[in-house]
């Protein structure tokens, strides 16, 4: 996989979103095949034998899979074909994978976007699914973990998960205004160490409250939370509350 992920405004660049699909109709196919109207699994992935094994594992399932070796070439027919999910990395050359979600999501394309990620990386995630990832996996990938989320992708469609919203928004609402200030940190990306000199208070007491947090708002891993909060609408409510209810016992308060 390509380490650089700066954007390069020339051959790397997409095309602007065709008019209509008829323009795309002539424009190069990806590899592989699939059934018009039929859910699509689109892989976007520069490494070509992450590319190859990608594909393997999501044909073993019998998913429909096209791949592109770009995103610059999965734009090139993107108007022409039928909605799915679209799974890309994180790190590509030209386009990377937060830039080709943020189109997705801008040129209003049937697709739920999955990103690849590095591990523990949630200030990238957080970026991803405020640009309108559906969800993201974290490396090393896992196939249970990859299937799971592709399947929940198609299913859903465009529209992202709400069914939990209510019992999601009383988790918050349960949390004391401790926690809400710790979980505000993980969804700014902060380490234990950078929330427990801005909150006046040791490490080891962060990770009581941070498990406080995951325990109430039934997360399982650092990872889940962010997405369940994502997902639930409560991103921008937990990042309010946790600055409308501030501890009053005089320690510092930086988290912004």
């Amino acid at each position: 996989m390509a380490s650089t992920r700066q954007m390069n405004p020339g051959a790397g660049e997409a095309p602007p979103p065709p008019e209509t699909a008829d323009e795309c109709a002539d424009a190069p196919c990806g590899q592989g095949s699939y059934r018009r109207g039929g859910p699509q699994v689109y892989v976007v992935e520069d490494d070509a034998p992450l590319r190859r094994s990608l594909e393997r594992l999501l044909r073993s399932e019998g998913l429909d899979v096209r791949s592109y070796a770009s995103g610059a070439e999965f734009f090139e027919e993107a108007a022409d074909l039928p909605p799915g999910c679209v799974l890309t990395d994180l790190n590509m050359p030209g386009m990377d994978g937060l830039e080709l979600i943020r189109r997705v999501t801008g040129w209003r394309l049937p697709f739920a976007a999955i990103l690849i990620t590095g591990h523990g990386a949630v200030a990238t995630a957080v970026e991803a699914m405020k640009a309108g990832a559906r969800d993201f996996i974290e490396k090393p990938v896992q196939p249970e973990t990859l299937l799971k989320a592709v399947r929940s992708a198609l299913a859903a469609g465009l529209a992202r998960s709400r069914d939990d919203r209510p019992a999601h928004r009383h988790a918050l609402e349960s949390l004391t205004p401790r926690e809400r200030q710790v979980l505000r940190g993980v969804l700014n990306g902060l380490t234990n160490k950078a929330m427990a000199r801005d909150l006046g208070i040791s490490p080891r007491t962060v990770e009581i409250y941070r498990a406080g947090v995951m325990a109430k708002m039934g997360a399982a891993t650092l990872s889940d939370l962010v997405r369940l909060t994502f997902q639930a609408g409560l991103y921008e409510a937990a990042l309010r509350e946790a600055a409308d209810r501030l501890p009053t016992d005089g320690r510092p308060q930086r988290l912004q």
